[in-house]
């Protein structure tokens, strides 16, 4: 994975933070250790310091229950709250505000901007030295802004593109290298059989827009100078835009919520043939679709012409502003990120395919997944190569929850025909102005 750190983005995010200051935070402190405090460390009189922590990914109790078992000087009590955008975040901002929030935090990468900038976010740059040699470069800036560490990464999430073998095979349906290749396969599966399409447009899963800008080439977040650039429309993204209305209007895709029943019950009829997501999403597959084990196969995503790869999603764990054991709270994250035992509980739960940030874990990880459900593939090789190719040069901007919500609101009227792809693109930048203005930052022209 190339890709630049923009050292003045970073500056921007600085900036940005200053301004958001402590306020939102910092003085409520965390509720979860009741205030008794021993040694200046928020740690209880006796027994083990405890901490909160709030996540949702797939396996995550699992590790959880591994990290308690293996340890006794802390422990810590799992909250599963819904995913980010579902609910969690909004849930995290309003805790912050309140002073209760939890003392560790699941952040994926586009969300660690917004946070800062909210001042929600402990600086850990300190705590995190020792273990940023084992990232790349190019993840570990992900979550280092304005200088500073503000997350510690779990897993990258390059594309992938997870299909029916079987079905393919049986209608001599070739999986696609490219995206015109997947528009003439899909064009096959639906000639093959009128109710099946290859795959879904999700219109309330931005993120996977995000991801497809991204790896055509995209770059919605940038800077000019002192002032942030916004480029959501860019020509990149106006193509990808482009190239899915046009699928939508061709009906050679379903259009339905993300994970919805709808969703998985097209998949069990074998009216979905295949879904474009991210390394993750084949754990997701495998323990939705039981019956269908064997059948399933995984492939590097369609691309421009070039392999290439953008990031869909990806988890970090962030200590709360105000936490009463941070300390303690990047412990335990540098263990569920970085200890072996970890990732054996996370991918042994059978229902994650997560890919380790610490390029040194994918071994483990690899072997962790029982691979029987997609015919003993090494799944782990495809991820490597997809994740090889990730674009450079991408930059999450300040105000993402805000972004994707814009997204989210207009991509579900795309269905009904009241508007397009590419015109959501034109909305949604004026929204992203408008809101960083809004913010007291300054936006490029």
């Amino acid at each position: 994975m190339k890709r630049k750190h923009v050292a003045s983005v970073a500056a921007l995010v600085l900036a940005a933070t200053v301004l958001a200051g402590c306020g939102s935070g910092a003085n409520g402190g965390g509720e979860t250790g009741g205030g008794e405090t021993g040694g200046g460390e928020g740690k209880p009189a006796a027994g083990p310091e405890r901490i909160v922590f709030w996540g949702w990914a797939k396996g995550t109790k699992e590790v959880v229950d591994a990290f308690n078992k293996a340890h006794t000087d802390i422990q810590v009590t799992f909250e599963e709250i819904p995913s980010g955008n579902a609910g969690g975040y909004a849930k995290f901002s309003n805790a912050i505000k309140a002073g209760n929030a939890p003392d560790l935090m699941s952040v994926e990468y586009p969300q660690v901007p917004d946070f800062v900038t909210q001042g929600a976010l402990e600086d850990i740059t300190s705590q995190a030295a020792d273990v940023k040699p084992k990232y790349p470069a190019s993840v570990f800036q992900l979550v280092e802004l304005g200088g500073k560490t503000w997350s510690l990464p779990l897993d990258a999430a390059p594309q992938v593109f997870i299909y029916r073998k079987d079905l393919f095979a049986k209608h001599q349906i070739e999986v696609p290298k490219t995206w015109d290749d997947f528009k003439a396969a899909a064009e096959k599966v639906k000639k093959a059989d009128d109710k099946a399409r290859i795959g879904s447009f999700f219109p309330d899963d931005p993120n996977l827009l995000a991801t497809f800008a991204w790896q055509a080439g995209g770059k919605w977040f940038g800077s000019d100078g002192d002032a942030w650039k916004i480029t959501i429309d860019d020509e990149p993204t106006r193509k990808v835009a482009a190239y899915w209305q046009d699928l939508i209007k061709n009906d050679l895709v379903k259009v339905q919520p993300t994970f919805s029943q709808e969703w998985i019950s097209s998949i069990a009829k074998d009216e979905v043939w295949g879904y474009l997501g991210a390394n993750w999403s084949a754990g997701m597959i495998k323990s939705n679709n039981a019956p269908q084990s064997g059948k399933w196969t995984v492939a590097p995503a369609p691309n421009w012409g070039t392999p290439a790869s953008g990031m869909f999603g990806g988890t970090t764990y962030a200590v709360s502003k105000g936490s009463e054991h941070a300390e303690a709270a990047v412990k335990v994250a540098k263990w569920f990120t970085g200890a072996p035992e970890a990732w054996q509980a996370r991918l042994g739960s059978g229902t994650s395919s997560a890919f380790p940030a610490q390029a040194g874990l994918v071994p483990v990880a690899a072997k962790s997944f029982d691979t029987a459900f997609y015919g003993g593939q090494d799944i782990y090789q495809v991820f490597r190569e997809s994740y090889d190719t990730i674009q450079g040069g991408w930059a999450w901007g300040p105000s993402m929850v805000q972004v994707l919500t814009s997204f989210k609101d207009r991509l579900g009227q795309v269905s009904g025909g009241t508007t397009t792809v590419p015109d959501v693109l034109t909305q949604v930048q004026a929204d992203t102005v408008a809101e960083v203005k809004g913010r007291g930052l300054a936006v490029a022209p």
